[in-house]
Parts: structure tokens; C-alpha cells; sequence
């Protein structure tokens, strides 16, 4: 709980969720996913033998995401679960109300939200207090990033389990959605976040406007709540450049498997998943040069800083010489999946946190 639901829709925490409660079903485990009702219209009771509960929630940018988990906890009362995984630090506050039923509750906290330029005061101070009450509110914390469990553990002296993402490995030769915007296999640069301003899409965009290329940039992504900042990122005349909106499954497969090189221009948050998925498709990476992203890629990508005041000349010149230099791409991007192989694939994903929901189940014995 915590999510937006699945099949996944939106972001990063449901595509993880989605991987994870399948996987944990074909491994013998019953799973319930819950899901928002302004976000979920799968009208069935299962999705890929996983249960789901959609319960309503108020869409507002500030109360969404704690109206339905609120929601989500009391619900969970009624159930018989043996544990229950929670996603999002701001829902600390709600993870000991399962816990009145002796269910114990796993909180993955993700990045450092408080961070994000799309909370106002009172948003950043919520988040700051939720760190706090996720330290003894839920039983287990979970990290994604060795830098966020660094961060709990010399802020607030408390350990946490560490489990990154995981992503899928190998591309795919389906081509719909390259048809339907226009695209060639390796002739386009791709980018995937959601467009808030601490995801650098309008430094994204007017990096490319300056290089000299005839290779397109695919922008994929979009935000609910952030209407005059997306305005902003397509106020663009560059015909090279295509926003194609959120690209879920088996399209956003293909983009990722027929991509040049792929961007990561986030800021904050913990181990991303789209970074890993783009690494697991084959892809060259520039990434913004934040601690996570050096973690996940170590040397198997490329990284670029973000100048003040919107300079975007390091990106603009990390961008030409990967556009310059195709070898170094391809075999950047070949390190990559070996990279994914290794340390991240959804499988190994799956099994950490198999042991981590088992261990914490049997305090209910």
C-alpha cells in the first residue's frame, strides 16, 4: 500500500510494485495490492493472480497519497495479512495502525522528498517528520539507495534494510509505438521521469536544442499536478524533439530497447527505476551526477552536472560527444546490462524481500 495501484500507470513505486507482487505469487504467496480510484481502472478482482482492493482517495497534489493509505490501514484491519509492505516515508504516520492487529509492517521510505522543489514549507516539514516517525512507527525501514541508508543511519542513528530496485534485462523487437511517433530504432536520445523541476526536463530540453544532431529526443513522462511547469518544458520549436505523455509496458519497452542513450536527469530520491531499466535495456546512460546514480552506474555510464542559474553546458556538451561517438556508446551500454545482471535484476529483487516479509511475519507467531 502507499501507491498509486497496479497494473502500473504512473511511476517508478508502481512499476516496482507490479514486479514484485507477481513474482511473489509465482513464488506461492497470496498478495494484495491496493490501489487509488482515481488512478486504477482494471476491473478485475486479480491482476496476474494478485489481488487487488481499489479504495477511493482525495485527488489533491498534498493529500492523495495520505487520504488513501489512511484508508488502506484501517482496511487492512480487517484482514488476515501476515505482514504488509508500505510505500513512501509520508505514510509513516499510518504504518503502526496494522500494527494494533500484530501485523507487522515494512515502510519503504524512498528518496529524500523533502527535497523536492514541488513542496511548499509545509510539505518539506511533513516529509522531514515523517523520516522521523518511519524510524519507529513501522517495524522495518527499507532503503533503496546506500546513501539514503547512510542518511537514517547518522541522522537518526537507525538501521535499515537495504533492497535497490531491480529491472528487466534485454530488449524487445516489437516496434508499435515507435510507428505510431514516427521513430527509428537508434535514431532517437531517450528521456523518462516525471516533469517536475528537480527531474531537469527543461534542461534536458534546451541542452538538445543546442547540439548538432538529426537524431530526435524522445521525452517521456508527464506530472498531474504541475501544469505551468509542463508548459514550460514543451515551449519548444524544435521539431527534433517529441513528448509522447506517460508510455507504460510494452511501449515503454520498446523506447527503452531502440534507444541511442538514455537520459537521468533526476535529482533526488533513491535508486531510480527507470536508471536501472534503461541500463537493463543496453543503454548508454548520461546521468545527473547525484551520489544514487553514481552508485547504480558506477563506471558503466556517463554523468553530467547541473550548472546554476539553468546553465545546462555541461549536458549540452556530454550530450554532443556521446552523439559523436557511437562506439563508446554501444560498448557503454553493453557494460551496463552485464551491470543489471549482476546486482539488479528483479528475480534476486524479489528474493531479498521474500526474506525480509517472512522474517518480520513470524513476529505474529
Amino acid at each position: 500500500m502507499g501507491i498509486r495501484g497496479i497494473p502500473a500507470n504512473y511511476g517508478g513505486f508502481e512499476t516496482f510494485a507490479e514486479e514484485l507482487s507477481t513474482r511473489l505469487v509465482q513464488r506461492g504467496h497470496e498478495v494484495t495490492v491496493y490501489g487509488r480510484a482515481n488512478s486504477i481502472k482494471y476491473n478485475d478482482q486479480y491482476y496476474r493472480g494478485v489481488r487487488l482492493v481499489i479504495l477511493p482517495t482525495i485527488s489533491h497534489k498534498y493529500l492523495d497519497t495520505v487520504a488513501h493509505t489512511f484508508l488502506c490501514v484501517w482496511h487492512s484491519l480487517t484482514q488476515n495479512y501476515d505482514a504488509i509492505l508500505i510505500c513512501n516515508s509520508a505514510n509513516a504516520v499510518f504504518s503502526w495502525i496494522p500494527r494494533l492487529k500484530r501485523i507487522p509492517v515494512a515502510l519503504n521510505v524512498d528518496g529524500l522528498e523533502w527535497k523536492r522543489a514541488k513542496w511548499n514549507a509545509l510539505g518539506k516539514a511533513f516529509y522531514k517528520i515523517s523520516e522521523w516517525l518511519a524510524t519507529f512507527c513501522a517495524n522495518e525501514v527499507v532503503t533503496d539507495a546506500r546513501d539514503i541508508e547512510k542518511y537514517y543511519l547518522e541522522k537518526f542513528n537507525k538501521r535499515s534494510t537495504y533492497i535497490p530496485y531491480g529491472a528487466p534485462i534485454g530488449r524487445i523487437e516489437t516496434d508499435e509505438v515507435l510507428r505510431r511517433f514516427n521513430l527509428r530504432p537508434k535514431e532517437y536520445v531517450l528521456y523518462v521521469s516525471r516533469f517536475e523541476p528537480e527531474n531537469n526536463p527543461h534542461r534536458v530540453v534546451k541542452a538538445f536544442e543546442k547540439v548538432k544532431t538529426d537524431l530526435k529526443l524522445v521525452m517521456v513522462g508527464d506530472a498531474p499536478y504541475s501544469n505551468d511547469f509542463i508548459r514550460e518544458v514543451k515551449n519548444t520549436k524544435d521539431p527534433r524533439i517529441i513528448f509522447t505523455g506517460y508510455v507504460f509496458g510494452q511501449g515503454y519497452r520498446e523506447l527503452q530497447s531502440n534507444a541511442y542513450f538514455y537520459i537521468q536527469g533526476t535529482e533526488v530520491g533513491g535508486t531510480h527505476p527507470a536508471l536501472l531499466e534503461g541500463m537493463g535495456h543496453g543503454n548508454c546512460v548520461l546521468a545527473n551526477d547525484v551520489p544514487e546514480h553514481r552508485e547504480v552506474l558506477g563506471n558503466a555510464g556517463f554523468f553530467f552536472k547541473t550548472g546554476t542559474n539553468g546553465d545546462v553546458t555541461d549536458l549540452r556538451e556530454k550530450m554532443q560527444q556521446l552523439l559523436d561517438n557511437p562506439n563508446i556508446v554501444a560498448q557503454t551500454g553493453r557494460q551496463a546490462q552485464e551491470r543489471i545482471q549482476q546486482h539488479y535484476t528483479w528475480d534476486r529483487i524479489t528474493e531479498r524481500y521474500e526474506v525480509l516479509l517472512e522474517r518480520i511475519a513470524q513476529r505474529r507467531k
